[in-house]
């Protein structure tokens, strides 16, 4: 019991230790400032960012060296076997890289259901990948994959983009099965949130009231207020 109650006492950490200096060490890769290896891990977090790689998604990242950089190490990739070359997404070039395994899932993605991304998620690829569309009215402001903006994708295709909070909304599409698709893929979205609160206020630069964003939204579980449209989510 004494050799025990001493084999214990050693192995803990000295007193004149600070507490946070307890625990388990492991050193870690030092950074390296070789021009190879950082290249080399950029293609490989597009890669898995991505999945498939093209023009507008490098560009999207502003990464330092830019798209001449990711291909040159991309197409190295290829020369090795690791990624494929190929013309995976319509009007995007050839210039596009994927590895084997996102190929195979694109080949097995299902077609056609709604979505409601983040607009700077990597999954959303308008802004990147692919242009924006254009609203179904002109006016002055713009999509952009700005932190806390939303785009509902159906089928596909964007259908209306919303700013931070969801004040302003910008819809591309008259469809209304579309737009229907759409605001119950956003409500589902929002109720996953607890205790979210999000109101639209104006649709392409006039009020929400009387839009043809109108009648989705109340259908999808929005309630009218004097500033907009509010979804109050439960819990």
């Amino acid at each position: 019991l004494a050799s025990a109650a001493a084999a214990a006492e050693g192995a803990r950490t000295p007193r004149s230790a600070p507490p946070r200096a307890a625990g388990r060490w492991s050193v870690l890769p030092m950074a390296s400032d070789a021009a190879t290896p950082r290249a080399h891990a950029l293609g490989e977090t597009l890669l898995e960012r991505y999945g498939v790689v093209t023009r507008g998604s490098v560009v999207a990242e502003d990464h330092l060296g830019g798209f001449a950089l990711a291909y040159r190490t991309l197409a190295g990739f290829e020369e090795t076997g690791r990624v494929r070359r190929g013309y995976f997404i319509d009007g995007q070039g050839g210039a596009q890289f994927a590895t084997s395994a996102a190929v195979d899932r694109l080949r097995q993605a299902p077609t056609g259901g709604a979505v409601v991304l983040a607009a700077t998620d990597p999954a959303n690829p308008f802004g990147a990948a692919l242009d924006w569309p254009e609203p179904t009215t002109e006016i002055t402001h713009r999509p952009a994959r700005k932190g806390g903006a939303l785009v509902a994708i159906v089928d596909g295709e964007a259908v209306f983009y919303l700013e931070r909070g969801g004040r302003t909304a910008l819809v591309f599409t008259d469809d209304d099965e579309a737009l229907g698709a759409g605001a119950t893929a956003l409500a589902e979205a929002l109720g996953r949130a607890r205790g979210a609160r999000f109101r639209v206020e104006s649709v392409n630069g006039a009020g929400v009231h009387g839009s043809v964003l109108d009648p989705p939204l109340r259908a999808a579980g929005f309630r009218e207020t004097p500033q907009g449209l509010r979804f109050e989510a439960r819990g």
